[in-house]
C-alpha cells in the first residue's frame, strides 16, 4: 500500500513540475478552450468540441471522454501521439494538461462541536438544512448504511434538485431516497489511463473502499443509535447536518482519482444543483490554472457553491498543504476529547499508555517475550512483509517501528509470522501523535518518547517480556483538541500571501458509516464487517466543515461561499479545554497558524460572526491578475472570453479573513480589507492586535461604526519589521475587531524572505 501510494504521489509531483515541457503520448489530457471562439452554429459547447475534434481527424466516439460546461470550458480526451501537436497548435486551445492522478486524504464529534440534539438554534437549523444539498466526491456510497436509510421525517426532495441516481453494478436507482438523493460514478479517465476494476470493486456508485461512505455520513448522515466499531465509541452516530441531503459522486477508484473524472464530477454536481461540495482528496502544489480541483472549485464558487477540501496528510512537514486556492475552504485536522487507551506493561513493572481499537480475544495476564528486529535484517524493525522470522516471533510480542507500510499492515505481518501481539512505536516522523487502529491481533500504538523507552528496555534486556491490555472508550480527555501531526502545514508555496490551511476540525479517530464490502482495516485479509468504522485523516475533518457549512447555509441562504468561510474562520478558537494554547501532536510544542490556520471550528459562534469578509468573483479575478498569470491562464480558471488586468496589486490585498505578511527587500507591508456588518445595526467595533514585539502593526481606523445591517467598512493595516536583519524565519499574531458580543479574529503569519516557488 505504501509503495503504491509513493508511486502515485511521485507521478503527481512529476507531472506538475515538468508538464510545461513534457508531452506524453497515448494518454488522457484535459483541454481548456476559449469560449469566445465558439461559432454560433454550435448550440452547445459539447457540439463545438466534437466538431473541432472531427476537423482534426480525431474520432470523438473513440477519444472524447468528457465535455465540461458548468465549471470549466473544455473537454477530456484520450489522445494518440500524433493528436497532441494538432491540439497544442489549435487557436481555440488555451491549455492542455496531462490528466493528473490525485489521492484520498485518508459519534463524538457532534457533541464536541456543540451540535447536540437539544442545541438551540442549531436544532432548528438541522431541520431547515433539508433544503441544502451536499455533494460528496469520493469513492462512492454504501446505500444500505443506516446513515442513509429512508427517513419519513424528511420533506420531499427540493425542487431545485436536477440530479439522479444512476444504475450500475449492484446499484439500483431505488437505493436513493429523501436522504441519499443522488449517486453517480465517473470512470472514463480511470479507464483511459489503463485502469480496470479488480475483483470486488464496483463499476457503479457503490463504495467498495469505505472512505466515501465515511465522509458522506460524517457530513450529513442520519442519527443512528447504538453505533460503534466492534464495541468502541458506542453511542449515537450522526452527521453534522442530519437534515441536509446527500448526493454522491464516485470519482476515486482503488488506484487513485483521475483529474478528468474529478472535474467531471464537480461539473455534474454543480449542474445537478448542489449547495456544498466536499472533496477529501488532493495532490501536490501547482499553479492554480494547472490544478484541476482549483479550476473546478472556482467555477463552483462562482455559481454560489461552497467548496471544502482536505488540506492533506503530509504533516508535520512545512509547506505541505494541498488545495490552497483562496476560493476553497482548506481544512486541517485536530483531535476530539475521546480516546481509546491501551497499555503495554513490561517485565520491569512499568506500564506505558497508548491507543488501540483491537476488539478480539485478549492476551490474558501472562507476560510473553518481546522481540525487536534482527541483526541480519534491519527492515524487520519496520515489520515489513516477509521480514519477520516465524521461528523467532511465534508466541511473542513484536516491537515495530512506525513508517513505510501501513500501521494495520504491520499487525497483519506480525500475525502471519505467529506473533502474539504488537507494540507499534512512533519514530521522529510521527512524534507523539497517536492514531488508533482496529488491528487483527492484540496491539498498542505508543508515541516516540514512550517508544524510545520500550526500545531501550528490549535492546538491553535479553529476557524482555510484557503484556498488552485494553481500556475501551474514554471521554473528557485533556488537553483537547490537539493538532494532528499528520495534518498538512503551511506556508502556502503557491501564493505565500494567502494563509493556508484555513481552519481545522475533528479528524482523528472519527466514527462514521462504512462499506459492507470492506473490513475496518481495509486489508483484503480482514474478513470482519461492521456498519461503522473509526478512521483518521484530513479526509475526516473536511466533511465536518462541509456539514457545518450546510447549517450556516440554512441559517444564511443569501451568504456567498466566501462569507460562509469567513464566518467559520473568524469565530474559530485556538485554546484547548485546559484554556491553554493548542498543542501540536508532532512534538508536544505549542502549535501555530501554519498548522491550524484560523483555529478549530466553532459552529455555534459561526452562526453569528458579527462581521464577514466577503469576496466577489471580480475580486478573485483581480487576485489572479496580481499573480502575473498570462491572460490565457486566467481564462482557463475564470471561463471568461476576455480578461483585463489593467490594475495590478499585491495578492495579499485579496479580502481574505487572514493575513500572511512576507518581508522581503522591504520591511513595510500594507494591506487593505473590507468587512460587512451582519450583526445588529448600531454595532461598534474596536481593533485589538497581538503579535511579536519586533513587528509593529498600525490599523486605520481603529474603530468601526455600523449604522445599519449590511453596511460595509474598509480599513488598512501597515506591518513594519523593526529590523532589516533576519530576526527569525517566522512569527505569528492576530488582529481582531472586538465588541461585547463578538471577537472577529484574523490570524497573522509573518515570514522573512519568503518567495513564491510554484509559478
Amino acid at each position: 500500500m505504501a509503495s503504491s501510494l509513493f508511486l502515485l504521489l511521485f507521478f503527481f509531483f512529476f507531472f506538475f513540475f515538468f508538464s510545461t515541457t513534457l508531452v506524453l503520448s497515448n494518454q488522457t489530457y484535459i483541454i481548456y478552450m476559449n469560449p469566445a471562439h465558439r461559432p454560433s452554429v454550435h448550440p452547445t459547447a459539447s457540439d463545438w468540441y466534437t466538431s473541432e475534434l472531427q476537423s482534426l481527424s480525431i474520432d470523438p466516439s473513440n477519444h472524447l471522454l468528457y465535455s465540461y460546461s458548468s465549471v470549466a470550458h473544455g473537454f477530456a480526451a484520450r489522445l494518440n501521439e500524433d493528436h497532441v501537436p494538432l491540439l497544442q497548435n489549435h487557436p481555440s486551445v488555451l491549455l492542455m494538461v496531462p490528466d493528473p492522478v490525485l489521492n484520498l486524504h485518508t459519534t463524538r464529534s457532534p457533541s464536541f462541536l456543540g451540535l447536540l440534539p437539544t442545541s438551540t438554534p442549531l436544532q432548528t437549523l438541522d431541520s431547515a438544512s433539508s433544503d441544502v444539498i451536499i455533494g460528496v466526491l469520493d469513492t462512492g456510497v454504501w446505500p444500505e448504511s443506516p446513515s442513509f436509510s429512508s427517513d419519513s421525517s424528511l420533506p420531499p426532495v427540493p425542487d431545485s434538485w436536477k440530479g439522479e441516481c444512476e444504475a450500475g453494478v449492484d446499484f439500483a436507482p431505488s437505493f436513493c431516497n429523501r436522504k441519499l438523493i443522488g449517486a453517480r460514478s465517473f470512470s472514463r479517465g480511470f479507464h483511459a489511463s489503463g485502469g480496470s476494476h479488480p475483483s470486488g470493486e464496483f463499476a457503479s456508485p457503490r463504495d467498495q473502499d469505505g472512505h466515501g461512505t465515511h465522509t458522506a455520513s460524517t457530513a450529513a448522515g442520519l442519527s443512528v443509535a447504538n453505533a460503534s466499531l466492534l464495541g468502541y465509541a458506542t453511542g449515537t452516530a450522526r452527521g453534522m447536518a442530519t437534515g441536509a441531503r446527500v448526493a454522491v459522486y464516485k470519482v476515486c477508484w482503488m488506484s487513485g482519482c483521475l483529474g478528468s473524472d474529478i472535474l467531471a464530477g464537480i461539473d455534474q454536481a454543480v449542474s445537478d444543483g448542489v449547495d456544498i461540495l466536499s472533496l477529501s482528496l488532493g495532490g501536490g502544489a501547482a499553479p492554480y490554472f494547472r490544478d484541476t480541483i482549483a479550476v473546478g472549485a472556482f467555477g463552483a464558487a462562482e455559481r454560489g457553491v461552497f467548496v471544502s477540501c482536505s488540506a492533506g496528510n503530509s504533516g508535520p512537514s512545512a509547506s505541505s498543504v494541498a488545495n490552497s486556492a483562496p476560493w476553497i475552504a482548506t481544512v486541517g485536522a485536530g483531535t476530539l476529547d475521546r480516546d481509546f487507551p491501551a497499555y503495554a506493561t513490561l517485565g520491569s513493572g512499568v506500564r506505558f499508555a497508548g491507543v488501540s481499537l483491537y476488539s478480539g480475544p485478549p492476551m490474558g495476564p501472562k507476560m510473553v517475550p518481546i522481540v525487536y528486529g534482527s541483526n541480519k535484517n534491519n527492515a524487520s524493525k519496520l515489520c515489513l512483509a516477509g521480514t519477520l522470522d516465524p521461528v523467532r516471533v511465534k508466541g511473542k510480542i513484536v516491537l515495530c517501528d512506525r513508517g513505510v507500510n501501513a500501521r494495520v499492515e504491520k499487525g497483519a505481518v506480525v500475525k502471519l509470522a505467529g506473533g502474539a501481539g504488537m507494540i507499534l512505536a512512533n519514530t521522529a516522523a510521527s512524534g507523539e501523535e497517536l492514531v488508533a487502529d482496529s488491528h487483527l491481533l492484540p496491539a498498542v500504538a505508543v508515541g516516540k518518547k514512550t517508544g524510545d523507552k520500550i526500545r531501550n528496555y528490549v535492546v538491553n534486556n535479553k529476557r524482555a517480556k510484557g503484556v498488552i491490555t485494553f481500556g475501551g472508550t474514554v471521554l473528557g480527555i485533556k488537553p483537547s483538541p490537539v493538532v494532528a501531526a499528520f495534518s498538512s502545514r503551511g506556508p502556502n508555496v503557491v501564493v505565500p500571501e494567502i494563509l493556508k490551511p484555513d481552519l481545522i476540525g475533528p479528524g482523528v479517530n472519527i466514527l462514521a458509516g462504512w462499506s459492507g464490502a470492506a473490513g475496518p482495516t481495509g486489508l483484503v485479509k480482514d474478513d470482519r464487517r461492521t456498519q461503522f468504522n473509526i478512521v483518521s485523516g484530513t479526509s475526516m475533518s473536511c466533511p465536518h466543515i462541509s456539514g457545518v457549512a450546510a447549517l450556516l447555509k440554512a441559517a444564511h441562504p443569501d451568504w456567498s461561499p466566501a462569507a460562509l468561510k469567513s464566518a467559520l474562520m473568524t469565530t474559530s478558537y485556538t485554546s484547548d479545554n485546559t484554556n491553554s494554547p493548542l498543542i501540536d501532536a508532532s512534538g508536544g510544542q505549542i502549535a501555530n497558524v501554519f498548522a491550524y490556520g484560523a483555529g478549530y471550528v466553532d459552529p455555534q459562534k459561526a452562526l453569528s460572526p458579527g462581521l464577514i469578509y466577503d469576496i466577489a468573483t471580480e475580486d478573485y479575478i483581480s487576485f489572479l491578475c496580481s499573480l502575473r498569470y498570462d491572460a490565457q491562464h486566467i481564462q482557463v480558471i475564470t471561463k471568461r472570453s476576455e480578461v483585463s488586468c489593467a490594475k495590478k496589486s499585491n495578492p495579499g490585498n485579496l479580502n481574505y479573513p487572514s493575513f500572511s505578511v512576507g518581508f522581503g527587500k522591504k520591511n513595510v507591508v500594507k494591506y487593505t480589507r473590507e468587512v460587512t456588518n451582519v450583526g445588529p445595526s448600531g454595532s461598534v467595533y474596536d481593533v485589538k492586535v497581538s503579535g511579536p514585539d519586533f513587528v509593529s502593526v498600525k490599523v486605520k481606523p481603529v474603530r468601526l461604526v455600523f449604522k445599519s445591517v449590511g453596511q460595509k467598512a474598509r480599513y488598512s493595516v501597515t506591518f513594519v519589521s523593526k529590523s532589516s536583519g533576519n530576526i527569525t524565519s517566522e512569527a505569528f499574531g492576530w488582529l481582531g475587531w472586538v465588541n461585547a458580543q463578538n471577537v472577529v479574529r484574523s490570524p497573522i503569519a509573518y515570514t522573512w524572505n519568503s518567495v513564491r516557488t510554484i509559478v
